[in-house]
């Protein structure tokens, strides 16, 4: 019968989920002191350990590590109340074979022994290559924690990544870190926003051309695919490029080659694709909308990122890193919200996700007056009132200029990206390009595909 190793500072823990994998009929060691547990597994090794990221005098990776001295194919769960991709890719880069955030789901850390030990069972993988994370992607419900561990998993390699989510989830997020992670980090990693070009720029942005290929092309470009060699390209909302641009980039995966526009030479580029859309690529492959080829390519491994209303129990520890930031940024000695506040946004259903509640503090703090911001420092929307448009003493725009702050400010909000802000608009982005020229926000000459 296999043998559980538990250790935890916390004693409480250590004989709850002692008692629970008893009942499994599995033994269990137990103990509050990792120097302790070292002398007992001298005496009776174990089949898999189950260890604390924070102790005193030695912390769970550590303890890990020396476990391993003795038996080095020993598995190990690591449990860390501090859930972020930090310690999730650490451990699970250090040789980890899974990872649970507290507070302790018991029935969850139940699960990954009985995984653990199938799998021993059957096959054993090692992981390697211990890496660290960029601020940013934060988060410790199970959905996360999935993310963090997929990160870990195929940051080392070379396969392309297919990350999907809503807008505002993260998923350049996760692309730099899959980057940020991988034999490739001292090389560039180039973002490219495909719907932010035409079919025809977005070809030579990425490609290249040649000198004369068109009109304004007076030197030789090498393009992005090209500025990227040896490093990783991030392509964000693949789904919108169109059907010939779509055999093209096909061409480049398979072969990994590619042709300035108007060149005749083809150029072999080493570049890993990590690709993200809000779209549903398979529905789009099935209906002919997007190359079922291409779709298969590039889902070789896919990150499927959560919507900020299916983990609201990860609000309390965004706002804080964002308040903290914003207040950084800002020069406010802002610290903390009021509970009202906090209770605001965990009911608010968060249509544009992280991203959106990041700007709703970032307002909040730099118009702060007090250090702990209430529910008034937040949006009328937010708390479901609605704002007066029309105060006696205020400035009463016509319907015109309404029309241009309202676009104006939804082109900000999904930071200049033209297809998301026509699709929020409810117009083409034809009718949304002649608008903005002729407010001057863009040059002319740039209408889209």
């Amino acid at each position: 019968m296999p043998r559980i190793l538990v250790v935890d500072d916390d004693a409480v823990s250590c004989q709850l989920l002692g008692e629970v994998l008893q009942r499994d009929g599995l033994p269990v060691l137990w103990s509050t002191d990792a120097f302790e547990a070292l002398e007992r597994v001298r005496r009776e090794p174990v089949d898999l350990a189950i260890l604390d990221v924070r102790m005193p005098q030695m912390n769970g990776l550590e303890l890990m590590r020396r476990l391993r001295e003795r038996m080095p194919d020993l598995p190990v769960i690591i449990m860390t109340a501090f859930g972020s991709i930090d310690t999730a890719v650490e451990a699970i880069g250090s040789g980890a074979v899974d990872y649970v955030s507290k507070p302790m789901n018991v029935e969850e850390i139940r699960a990954a022994v009985h995984r653990v030990l199938q799998r021993q069972r059957e096959v054993r993988a090692p992981l390697g290559g211990a890496i660290e994370e960029p601020a940013g992607i934060i988060g410790r419900t199970p959905a996360m924690v999935e993310v963090y561990k997929t990160i870990a998993r195929v940051a080392p390699g070379l396969s392309t990544v297919l990350i999907l989510g809503e807008s505002g989830t993260g998923k350049e997020l996760v692309a730099r870190a899959i980057h940020r992670h991988s034999a490739r980090r001292e090389r560039p990693f180039v973002a490219v926003d495909c719907t932010s070009l035409t079919e025809t720029l977005l070809e030579s942005e990425l490609f290249g051309h040649v000198k004369g290929a068109f009109t304004g092309a007076i030197a030789d470009t090498p393009g992005l695919f090209a500025e990227a060699d040896g490093g990783t390209i991030f392509l964000d909302e693949i789904g919108e490029i169109t059907p010939p641009l779509q055999a093209k980039l096909l061409r480049v995966l398979q072969e990994h080659q590619v042709r300035p526009v108007g060149g005749a030479q083809w150029r072999s580029v080493d570049v890993r694709v990590v690709a993200a859309t809000n779209r549903d690529l398979a529905g789009a492959a099935a209906s002919g909308e997007f190359r079922e080829d291409l779709y298969y390519r590039l889902k070789v491994v896919t990150i499927s990122l959560p919507p900020l209303r299916e983990r609201r129990e990860d609000i309390s520890l965004l706002v804080d890193h964002l308040v903290r930031r914003a207040a950084t940024q800002c020069g406010k000695p802002v610290s903390a919200l009021s509970d009202a506040a906090l209770a605001v946004l965990h009911d608010y259903d968060w249509p544009g996700n992280v991203r959106e509640l990041a700007h709703v503090l970032e307002r909040a703090v730099a118009l702060a007056r007090h250090e702990v911001l209430g529910a008034d420092d937040l949006p009328a929307e937010l708390r479901g009132e609605v704002p007066s448009t029309t105060p006696a003493t205020a400035e009463r725009p016509t319907l015109a200029e309404l029309k241009q702050r309202y676009v104006l400010r939804v082109l900000e909000d999904e930071r200049g990206n033209i297809s998301r802000t026509a699709t929020v608009l409810g117009v083409d982005r034809r009718s949304l390009y002649r608008m903005l020229q002729r407010w001057g926000r863009v040059p002319p000459g740039r209408m889209p595909a």
